[in-house]
């Protein structure tokens, strides 16, 4: 008992399947999850129709010096 409640032992089928994907997910390299990332990132900027602030421009008009 945890807590008041009755919580039962894992079945070891559901365990394993548990364990398995718990160590795929692991598995990923830290390297693998950021090239990712940056493809991700890199896709969601090129739609124009995505929501939330856009990148901002640097604007000729200030660059020119004036």
């Amino acid at each position: 008992m945890i807590n008041g409640m009755d919580v039962k032992p894992p079945t070891s089928e559901e365990y394993d399947r548990f364990t398995q994907l718990v160590d795929r997910v692991i598995s990923v390299p830290k390297a693998e999850i950021r090239k990712r990332e940056e493809e991700y990132k890199r896709q969601s900027e090129a739609n124009p129709n995505r929501r939330g602030p856009k990148p901002k421009k640097p604007s000729a008009f200030r660059d020119s010096g004036a």
